[in-house]
Parts: C-alpha cells; sequence; structure tokens
C-alpha cells in the first residue's frame, strides 16, 4: 500500500465517493491526497491556474450536502463558472491581474456543491474557450500527459490534462464547439456533451446558444452520475430538454438493443483526415458490429453542406464580441487591444460589422441546417459514429497567431477540428469514447452522436463499450 494520494489517484469519482460513504476515509482526508497530486504533478503540466486549497479544506470539514459525489475532490474550468467567493477570469490577462471576485455562483455550480463535490481550484482555458487548444497567454500552455510537446486540446484543456494525469476523478467542463469532447479525445477520457437544454447554463448565459456544461471523467459510470445530479432547467430557461426516463445511472450496464449506427470515415467536406483517426473510427465500427449492431456508412447529408462553417463562424465571432463586452463590464472599463489576444479581437472586430439583418438570417439558416440534421436520426437511425478529430493532439503552439494573420489559429482549428461544431449547432447529445491509442502513445477517441434528448442511448452504448473494451488501465506514465 502506498499513500492514499497513491491509492486512489487512478479511482473514478463513484469509488472515491463510496469510500467516504463506507467510512474508509474522510473528505479532508481525500482533499489532501488530491492536493498532495497537483503540488506534485501539476507543474510541467499546467492544468490548475488557481488554487483554493484552504478553502477546500475548510469546506471538507463542513457538513457538506448528501449528494453522489460528498467529499470528491473537484476542480472547476476557468470560463463563466461563477463559484462565490473566488476569483473567475475566463483566461483573460487583464481579468487575471483585475482577480473579479464572483458574488454568486452560477446555477450549475450551485448544483455541483449540492452534489458534495469539494473545488479545489480552477483549471487554463484559452481566453474565451475559442481555440480548441489551451495555451492563454495570461497563463500559458497546459500539456497533455500523454506527450508533453501535445496539446490536451480546448477548450476544457485544463480540465482533461489534471484528470488524465490522476489529479482529481472527474472535472467540470463546458462545450460551445467540442469543448468537452475535443479535450476527452486528446487525453483518452469520457466525455459527453449533453443535449441543448438538458442542464441549465443560468442565470447569466442563454442555454439557447451553442455551449453546454458538464465534465469530462474516465469512467461511464462517473458521467452518468454526474448528469443525475445536475440535469434540469432553470427558472425562464427557453430550451427545456426531455425529461429522461428513469436515471441515467441505471443506463450504465443497460441492455442498448440492436442499434441501427451510421459511419463517417471521411470528412464529409473531402478536407483532410489523418490516417489515425480514420482507422480508430473504423475500429470502433467492427467493435460494434461484433456487439451485434448494424453498422454502416451513413450520415446526414446536411453535414456536407460547405456553407455550415460560415453560419457557425458566424455565431462564434458574435459569442466572442459579447465575452468582451461581459469583460469590460466585469472590469468597468472597457479593454484596450493589447489586453485581447489577437484572434479574439478580430472575431470580435468582425462580429461589429455584422449587422442585425446578417445576424438575424444566420439564426435562420442555423435553424434550416438543424433541422435537416435531426431529419437523419428521424428516418430511423439510432446513432451516428464519427472520429472525435481529423487529427492527433497536435503540438503546443501550432494555433498561434502570425504576424500578418491573427485568425492563423483559428483557420488551423478548422483543420483539427471538423466533427464536433455541428451538434452544437443541432443541439444534440454525442459522447467521446477513448478506445484507441495511436503508435506514439496518443489517445484517438471516437465520436458517439445521439438523437436529441437521448443521453440515455448513448450512456448505454458507451458503457457498453467500456465493458467490451476496458480503457481504466491505459493511464500517462
Amino acid at each position: 500500500m502506498g499513500t492514499l494520494a497513491d491509492d486512489t489517484r487512478w479511482m473514478d469519482a463513484t469509488a472515491q465517493a463510496e469510500l467516504i460513504a463506507d467510512g474508509e476515509v474522510t473528505p479532508l482526508e481525500l482533499a489532501e491526497a488530491a492536493i498532495e497530486r497537483i503540488e506534485a504533478l501539476d507543474g510541467p503540466i499546467n492544468a490548475v491556474i488557481m488554487r483554493w486549497f484552504d478553502h477546500a479544506r475548510e469546506l471538507a470539514t463542513t457538513d457538506l450536502p448528501d449528494g453522489p459525489f460528498r467529499g470528491v475532490p473537484f476542480l472547476l474550468k476557468d470560463l463563466w463558472a461563477h463559484y462565490a467567493g473566488q476569483p473567475l477570469t475566463n483566461g483573460n490577462v487583464a481579468l487575471r491581474d483585475a482577480m473579479p471576485v464572483s458574488e454568486h455562483d452560477t446555477w450549475l455550480v450551485e448544483r455541483f456543491r449540492n452534489a458534495g463535490l469539494v473545488t479545489l481550484g480552477r483549471t487554463n482555458s484559452p481566453e474565451l474557450g475559442s481555440l480548441p487548444v489551451t495555451e492563454p497567454v495570461a497563463y500559458g500552455p497546459t500539456r497533455n500527459p500523454w506527450g508533453a510537446d501535445h496539446t490536451p486540446g480546448g477548450s476544457s484543456g485544463g480540465a482533461a490534462a489534471a484528470v488524465a494525469a490522476g489529479m482529481v476523478p472527474i472535472a467540470h467542463a463546458s462545450d460551445g464547439g467540442g469543448s468537452i469532447r475535443i479535450p476527452a479525445s486528446c487525453c483518452g477520457l469520457v466525455g459527453l456533451k449533453p443535449s441543448q437544454g438538458r442542464i441549465t447554463i443560468g442565470p447569466f448565459r442563454a442555454e439557447s446558444g451553442l455551449s453546454v456544461e458538464l465534465a469530462v471523467s474516465r469512467s461511464v459510470r462517473d458521467t452518468a452520475r454526474m448528469l443525475d445530479a445536475v440535469h434540469g432547467p432553470g427558472v425562464g430557461d427557453t430550451v427545456i430538454a426531455p425529461p429522461p426516463e428513469r436515471p441515467y445511472v441505471d443506463e450504465v450496464g443497460a441492455d442498448p438493443g440492436r442499434l441501427r449506427i451510421g459511419l463517417l470515415d471521411h470528412h464529409p467536406h473531402g478536407g483532410f483526415l489523418h490516417d489515425d483517426c480514420a482507422a480508430a473510427v473504423r475500429s470502433t465500427a467492427a467493435r460494434l458490429e461484433a456487439l451485434g449492431h448494424h453498422v454502416e456508412p451513413a450520415y446526414p447529408s446536411a453535414l456536407a453542406d460547405p456553407s455550415f462553417t460560415p453560419k457557425f463562424m458566424a455565431m462564434w465571432g458574435a459569442n466572442m464580441a459579447v465575452g468582451l463586452a461581459n469583460y469590460a463590464a466585469a472590469l468597468g472599463r472597457e479593454l484596450t487591444e493589447d489586453e485581447v489576444e489577437p484572434v479574439n479581437w478580430a472575431q470580435a472586430r468582425w462580429a461589429a460589422h455584422v449587422s442585425s439583418t446578417d445576424y438575424a438570417q444566420a439564426l435562420g439558416a442555423i435553424a434550416t441546417y438543424r433541422r435537416a440534421i435531426h431529419q437523419w436520426w428521424a428516418d430511423g437511425w439510432d446513432i451516428l459514429l464519427t472520429p472525435t478529430l481529423a487529427e492527433p493532439p497536435v503540438a503546443i503552439g501550432e494555433h498561434d497567431p502570425t504576424d500578418d494573420d491573427p485568425l492563423a489559429g483559428m483557420r488551423r482549428a478548422g483543420r483539427f477540428v471538423g466533427f464536433t461544431p455541428p451538434f452544437n449547432t443541432s443541439g444534440q447529445p454525442a459522447i467521446n469514447v477513448p478506445l484507441d491509442w495511436n503508435a506514439d502513445g496518443l489517445p484517438i477517441g471516437t465520436q458517439l452522436v445521439g438523437g436529441y434528448g437521448r443521453e440515455d442511448v448513448l450512456i448505454r452504448l458507451a458503457s457498453q463499450l467500456e465493458s467490451a473494451h476496458p480503457w481504466a488501465d491505459r493511464t500517462p506514465t
């Protein structure tokens, strides 16, 4: 037996909660074990950029709520997740210098607290969550525990790196264009993007946008239990996903039946797809066939629509402009160009020249696109199987701007990320499953996409794959 920090390093959140429920350890002991791991492991990784260790120790000695994760150590992403009494900087230099303290929890953070989680600090995120890598000027790059020269993905890269390295068993993540699934793929984790309206993102943001929130974890059961703990609307939500028929954790190990699965093993726009990623998705297709599912090449024809990218970017650019306006409100003054990363300043400036009519037309086009995507599931398909990413984890620095092109990183992202943004637009649930690693020892994820509101089907199928092809013993050295 080693220390408690060693013994619990690779336990998932459910197992750690069971230790506390059985009286084998206290919440404070688990918190200290996680703190010990963060202090020992995080130096070269740079995943945890705010450390609230004294707060966590104090919290762990209080009468924690009797939720499913009572006493389990946890980390919050440094992006829009307000935690009363603690700072939030969203990866921005000016906010990092000012360290504005939040007065209120977001409703999801309140639900995390009610689940019994003990929050130890915040994880690194790119400024505004705008890129699929985690290399903000404010805090520097987060590195992948599977290969330090490579990205852990983004924008929830700090969260994924912390979980992959064994610092904590589960961590908050959010997804506006793939930011749960991308780092889950890069770091060998489970990453479920829930349906739009499944979990409230109030009271400060609208659930009708592109972004949703949940977590990255090591096990399907942890993801299911977390979804059980936090799902449901908030007051005034206008998009509300249909409630589940039973707890999501009951779907873990449940028979998914024989599913009709469409395989997309190439880029629908004819773009680049790395051989490692194509091989991984085809391998997953063979595994699913061996489990008794019907798999054939098929996908929604709307995914091949080349006009999707500008529609998505119209929304994305507007979100950057709104984000900077929120930064200004937090600071009580306007930001200057040297306080904003070039990629985000350029997008916000571009959005300022988009008329209200242009934006309304983009929303209308997206609604048409959304319905076209959903029709494929309405026509009788259960699951779409795709690569999560078009490439293995890329090298640190590949998404940097150039002197003559502030949007170079966004253009580079277009090659790296092609399979995740459509389902933020469509609002459907999608999950990364960590089934493959390439010859360089880097994780290569596979994406399963379900019909709107059908997280239950995704959890059943991901659990079946986890049982047939376990990944729990795959840990970075």
